[in-house]
């Protein structure tokens, strides 16, 4: 098969070098939409950004426009098709009606008709002559010029189980607090194409027919993000401040009467069953229709205009799905495979001078009387344990993993340290009030899904006046699959690309390590009511001397904190 049968237009378009002039799709029903084609000297998978379905959804279409003149070919793998104004009649004339040149939804009418409406016509035209040998499609929208929402995206959830779960993969990507499974195979360009095989996402964001800046560069990092993610563009991501939750049970209310529209909430607000989140009223006042929330959850989007009409959408929520959260599955199941590999570079650091390097950190920090009780938070094969017993405290040691609390209690009996071990979840230890001393942990806060709940945590199980001691450093800005800065005999070299892009991968969830650390920590400590820090950013270059086995090039820092007295 040729490149020009596998992905038709490129016989007829590339974007100019110089970025001037505009280009054009003359599609099959007469009409010509506005498209960019980036293709890059490499091979590689193509995707498909399609924008302005709905003529009013200005947020999307302003970014894809701004992508067609900024994405850089040198910089690509494969190709990437941008159509920045699907319904280009609607968008041009303003027309706020979903439809190219009626009322009827051009969205909801993919895949379309040869034989149909025009606007059937037109997205079986563009079914037709873009979506052929597209490997992946993102479609960008926006609330209508009536509604206002939260950003969300939704993925295909009705198509082959490893569409869906690429499709989900490619959610987890945005930088939004949600993501809902699609509960549908048609109606939308994205569940048409994920029923072809085509795993697809529709990103929302903006709202009210106006579009900002902000919103407009979000929508860009977003799919710079997931570009670099898929292997299609070759840079460094940008940061991230939001995980996406799972967002179920998927509401939309209509208005039973024509009326006034008094909504409650606004979108984003989270809400407890049978709360109002809404009232229609009449002119002079009386409640005609008030709408209850029918299960806990969060508002994704909500008509705004006073007036509503008689079976037209209202409001639209759904319930956070918590327990489909599966990145403490994924970290636990990391941290397994490895738990063999990291007892055996435990038992050799034991024996090696950075044990003593590490044990002159603690005492830094920890009294010189000796005694107290200690939790290792994260305590992994046991080292930090081990090291606490042998300067004579009392030693409780948790970690998430099965495989390592194995570990470390062979890793102790070896060592013949008195400690304690248990798996346990540092964000939700489940010990009492005030419990310990003192709390120490290493290279842990940078693999939370909730970093901010752990130091809640660990706050309220330290006596009043106990010391916690934290030792991460800031992770995110480095790529553990990038090799370069680590000498020849590294750990990281024995462990295979596949488990490091792993780790990768997984660092992506965590929106803790696109920030700025540790002043994120001690903003979040501030809040907490903790005044008095220490901190040192040099911790790293007093451990990590050598450029041996252990030699870790990450900004390591020692943070500090003691807990107020009552």
């Amino acid at each position: 098969m040729t490149e020009t049968d596998r992905f038709p237009v490129l016989s007829e378009l590339e974007m100019p070098e110089n970025r001037s002039g505009e280009t054009f799709l003359p599609l099959k029903d007469g009409t010509e939409i506005p498209v960019a084609v980036i293709a890059g000297q490499k091979p590689g998978k193509t995707i498909l950004i399609t924008a302005g379905m709905h003529p009013d959804e200005y947020v999307g279409i302003e970014a894809a426009v701004e992508l067609a003149r900024e994405l850089d070919p040198d910089r690509v793998r494969g190709k990437i098709l941008i159509v920045m104004a699907a319904g280009r009649t609607a968008f041009e004339k303003r027309d706020v009606r979903a439809g190219v040149d009626e009322s009827q939804n051009l969205y909801l009418v993919f895949p379309g008709k040869a034989d149909g409406t025009p606007v059937e016509r037109h997205a079986e035209a563009i079914v037709s002559q873009c979506f052929p040998g597209v490997d992946y499609m993102v479609d960008l929208h926006s609330g209508c010029i009536f509604e206002s929402l939260t950003p969300h995206v939704y993925y295909a959830g009705k198509a082959d189980p490893a569409v869906m779960e690429m499709s989900r993969e490619m959610a987890r990507q945005m930088d939004v607090p949600y993501m809902v499974r699609s509960g549908v195979s048609r109606g939308g360009a994205y569940n048409y194409a994920s029923s072809c095989g085509i795993p697809a996402v529709l990103l929302e964001r903006g709202g009210q027919g106006s579009r900002t800046e902000e919103e407009i560069y979000s929508d860009k990092r977003d799919i710079y993000n997931l570009l670099i993610r898929l292997g299609i563009y070759e840079a460094q991501k940008e940061d991230r401040t939001y995980y996406p939750l799972d967002v179920d049970k998927l509401v939309l209310q209509y208005a039973e009467y024509t009326g006034l529209w008094y909504p409650e909430k606004k979108p984003g607000d989270l809400f407890e069953r049978g709360e109002i989140l809404g009232n229609v009223k009449d002119y002079s006042g009386e409640i005609l229709e008030t709408c209850y929330a029918s299960h806990d959850g969060v508002i994704l989007y909500q008509t705004e205009t006073l007036a509503i009409g008689e079976n037209t959408p209202m409001i639209a929520y759904g319930r956070i799905a918590k327990e489909k959260d599966d990145r403490e599955e994924r970290i636990v199941s990391y941290w397994s495979k490895r738990s063999a590999g990291f007892l055996e570079q435990k038992r050799r650091e034991l024996h090696n001078p950075i044990a003593d390097r590490w044990v002159a950190q603690l005492k830094r920090y920890l009294p010189e009387k000796q005694g107290g009780k200690v939790l290792d938070a994260g305590c992994g094969a046991g080292f930090f344990s081990i090291l606490l017993s042998h300067m004579g405290y009392e030693v409780t040691g948790i970690d998430l993993t099965p495989g390592m609390i194995e570990g470390a209690e062979k890793l102790a009996r070896e060592e013949k340290a008195v400690c304690r071990f248990e798996v346990g979840d540092a964000m939700k230890t489940g010990f009492p009030d005030g419990s310990f001393d003192f709390v120490v942990s290493r290279n842990l806060t940078w693999t939370l899904p909730d970093p901010e709940q752990a130091y809640r945590e660990w706050l309220r199980i330290l006596k009043p006046g106990g010391l916690l001691l934290n030792f991460d450093a800031n992770y995110g800005l480095d790529n553990a699959a990038d090799l370069a800065a680590v000498p020849k005999n590294h750990t990281h070299m024995q462990l295979g690309m596949s488990t490091l892009q792993e780790n990768e991968a997984i660092k992506e969830t965590l929106p803790i390590n696109g920030y700025a650390r540790p002043a994120w920590d001690l903003e979040i400590l501030r809040r907490l009511g903790i005044g008095e820090f220490r901190i040192d950013t040099s911790a790293g270059k007093q451990i990590y001397i050598c450029e041996d086995e252990f030699y870790n090039p990450a900004p390591v820092f020692a943070l500090c904190v003691r807990k107020p007295p009552e």
